[in-house]
């Protein structure tokens, strides 16, 4: 069943009209905090019951009656274990805002996004930071979760993770330090841990019952992950938005690193504008020495770094719940992280579910905020507060397979997607059934850009094989792999594959990650005028397009001599239309994309017998004509660019 995003509110059926008007209002910008304009009265309408834990419901969902301008507002650093070998218990700042009406009456549950960002970068679509008054208690968190949850009778949480902000320590890039700076925090709203306050006096968290759910988007979402992965108890829920399951996955492809020396450059970028002096050179250098750039192998650094099945933490040891949001179009945080997510939890038997769109980089706050927030809302009403309001009784699945237009599943990939084989012929052809025979080469090109290799036509540095056209709407759901028998005489080589629809259709473009900022704004929650709850709207960029790269794989090829293996490349979900052609793209190395590793002009041969397109496809593969079929241009803004900043922007 295909719906649009409007009719996609009324299938999740999430939030009364009367419950969302009292958060949000639309304006022209620019728009100066408000608080009056904007704070949700209290007395709007009676409550259909009260619960001890202190909460109000109101047509099925927690409902906003407490103060968030009175709010408690309070920090405390929590004592962790050395965790950059200095000798001395690192001490990690946090910042909490909770209801003063319930101070002493209710232990409350906890929404928690602990971020590197918090200082050096910027948080959201505004990148918006902490900020403190004159006495240091802080007056501004970033983003909604405060404005919105904290009315409704939950305490928010915003640490910084080891090595930022206010805390001690260094950064590790995903390692050991960046989670257990962070769930000595869940241990301390636990009653495990200690902390004291700027005074140095111990403080506990009384007002706490222990019952946590993380949230984030990036680097956020990637600690969250990271430490529901430690079966820490108390986590009761993640909300992991963009965000990677596998530091390796991250930062390589089959061998081949996407830059060189990157996890002490990230760590130096969060560290930026921290209070505390820390002299972290040590800890970089040793970064540098033990990444494996060199082999781009998956070593020990990186069995440190991976979540689902590492020397560390694994997905065996997750008891939390999960609702997994990403974009499909992005480049920075690759979709193999959230696919590879999505499987081992549901081995593991967790409570799932998963929000798909069709942007990059890019929150589901902004692309799709009515939507986002009322399932974000009744999905920690559910897993916090333990209200039965049948959440995980809906479809698991939301995807967009097109530009506003959404499938569900109780599946993903769908249980509809058989992997069929298309195989390389000799004539530039994608064929079902019929095995190729022969070769095909091409000469790498260290300065070819994707844009150009596209491109119908003869290109001597890159194969292009193209299927006939679809007779009929197919969609993609899943990995698409390549098996490849090829051959070279470099001493270190690589080889590049992508899957390309070639067909003139609406996209969403991949400018901006597809979204564009507008002028106007709408507010959810509560505001004060230090803290608004009012961001600016944003709008998918869609336009017409000759081709989108669907999905991209690279592999290392070390020695010279023939290599038999199959590229991975990123999962995807898409509707492809009839009257469109598959192709499939293989080339060398990929400027901009990953590091050179073949920088000469050597000689690539492919032995087309045993090289294929493997793909995820749902819908009749029959309908494939003969021959090439289309002869597409591209044009301006139809290509991905890569983008390797882990920044939240």
């Amino acid at each position: 069943m295909r719906t649009r995003l409007t009719a996609l509110l009324g299938s999740l059926a999430i939030v009364a009209p009367v419950a969302l008007a009292s958060v949000t209002m639309a304006s022209a910008t620019p728009v100066a905090p408000a608080p009056a304009a904007f704070t949700a009265p209290v007395t709007q309408a009676a409550p259909a019951a009260m619960s001890t834990s202190g909460y109000t419901l109101q047509d099925g969902v927690t409902a906003p009656v407490y103060d968030y301008g009175d709010a408690i507002r309070e920090s405390v650093w929590v004592t962790a274990p050395d965790l950059d070998g200095d000798g001395v218990a690192d001490q990690i700042a946090v910042d909490i805002i909770r209801p003063a009406e319930l101070d002493g009456t209710a232990q409350v549950p906890i929404i928690m996004d602990a971020s590197p960002y918090y200082l050096c970068c910027g948080r959201g679509n505004e990148s918006e930071l902490k900020e403190y008054d004159e006495d240091g208690v802080i007056s501004k968190f970033p983003l909604y979760y405060d404005n919105y949850f904290v009315p409704r009778g939950y305490a928010f949480v915003a640490v910084d993770m080891a090595g930022t902000g206010r805390s001690t320590g260094c950064t590790d890039q995903g390692g050991v330090s960046d989670i257990e700076s962070v769930r000595a925090t869940i241990d301390w709203l636990n009653g495990r841990a200690t902390a004291h306050d700027a005074q140095g006096d111990v403080v506990t968290a009384s007002w706490s019952n222990g019952r946590t759910g993380m949230i984030g988007k990036s680097y956020d979402g990637t600690l969250a992950n990271g430490v529901a992965a430690t079966g820490v108890e108390g986590l009761e829920t993640i909300v992991p938005v963009s965000a990677i399951s596998s530091w390796y996955d991250y930062n390589r492809y089959q061998d081949v690193p996407k830059s060189y020396n990157y996890p002490s450059s990230l760590s130096r970028s969060v560290a930026q504008n921290r209070t505390e002096a820390v002299d972290c050179s040590e800890r970089l250098a040793w970064m540098d020495a033990n990444d494996g750039d060199e082999s781009g192998q998956y070593t020990d650094f990186w069995a440190e770094r991976d979540y689902r099945d590492g020397s560390h933490y694994d997905a065996s040891q997750i008891t939390a719940s999960a609702l997994i949001m990403h974009g499909l179009q992005d480049t920075n945080v690759k979709t193999r992280n959230f696919a590879s997510w999505w499987e081992v939890l549901g081995e593991q038997g967790v409570d799932r579910k998963m929000f798909l769109t069709r942007l990059g980089h890019v929150d589901a706050f902004d692309s799709d905020r009515e939507v986002w927030v009322d399932l974000l809302h009744r999905w920690f009403d559910h897993e916090l507060m333990g209200i039965d309001n049948g959440i995980l009784d809906e479809p698991l699945v939301s995807v967009e397979v097109a530009p506003n237009e959404w499938e569900h599943s109780d599946q993903w990939p769908i249980s509809k997607a058989r992997t069929q084989q298309l195989n390389l012929h000799g004539d530039g052809t994608l064929v079902l059934g019929r095995k190729g025979s022969g070769t095909a080469s091409f000469i790498n090109s260290p300065s070819l850009r994707e844009a150009q290799a596209v491109l119908p036509g003869d290109n001597p540095n890159r194969l292009l094989f193209t299927s006939g056209t679809v007779k009929h709407d197919i969609r993609l759901s899943g990995t698409a792999t390549v098996d490849l028998d090829i051959t070279h005489t470099a001493e270190t080589g690589q080889v590049g594959v992508a899957l390309v629809d070639y067909g003139e259709a609406q996209r969403v473009l991949t400018t901006g990650d597809g979204a564009l900022t507008l002028g106007t704004q709408s507010c959810w929650g509560e505001s004060t005028p230090q803290d608004d709850a009012c961001y600016r709207d944003v709008e998918r960029r869609i336009g017409s397009t000759d081709l989108q790269v669907l999905a991209r794989g690279w592999a290392r090829l070390d020695g010279a001599g023939r290599h038999q293996l199959t590229v991975e490349m990123d999962p995807n979900d898409i509707q492809i239309e009839a009257g469109h052609q598959l192709g499939v793209l293989v080339v060398g190395a990929s400027r901009g994309w990953v590091v050179t590793l073949d920088g000469t002009a050597t000689e690539y041969e492919v032995n087309l017998a045993n090289s294929r397109l493997n793909i995820p496809m749902a819908g009749p593969m029959a309908g494939f004509g003969k021959g090439k079929g289309l002869s597409p241009q591209v044009t301006e803004g139809t290509l991905a660019v890569p983008n390797s900043a882990l920044l939240p922007r």
